[in-house]
């Protein structure tokens, strides 16, 4: 998992779930999260500890919990009105409530507020 697909998928964690103050880790194709989840990619889908799969189909990924984010250069959309841009190692996220979170790469972790 490259480390953009490592912000990617912390992203779309952020996005689909409303995490909060956590620190992703990547170890092999596995991410873990601080709160005990974590998603390991084969192939082209990626699955979490939750239940939870993503499928990416082009610049689409489709989520089992019915929602579709669109990467469209280096911002990520969801169907439920999030969105997420990357800026260097900084990804800022806009929930779609009104709350954003903001995720920083270090070497392989990733950490969200």
């Amino acid at each position: 998992m490259t480390p953009s697909k490592i912000v990617l998928s912390a992203a779309v964690a952020i996005l689909a779930f409303g995490a909060q103050a956590q620190t992703y880790q990547q170890i092999g194709n596995t991410t873990y999260g601080s709160n005990g989840t974590s998603y390991q990619q084969i192939g082209n889908t990626t699955y979490g500890s939750n239940g939870t799969s993503y499928q990416q189909i082009g610049n689409t990924t489709y989520g089992s919990n019915g929602n579709s984010y669109q990467q469209i250069g280096n911002t990520t959309y969801g169907s439920n009105g999030s969105s997420a841009s990357t800026i260097g190692n900084s990804t800022y996220i806009n929930h779609g409530n009104g709350k954003t979170s903001t995720c920083n790469r270090i070497g392989q972790s990733v950490y969200c507020n």
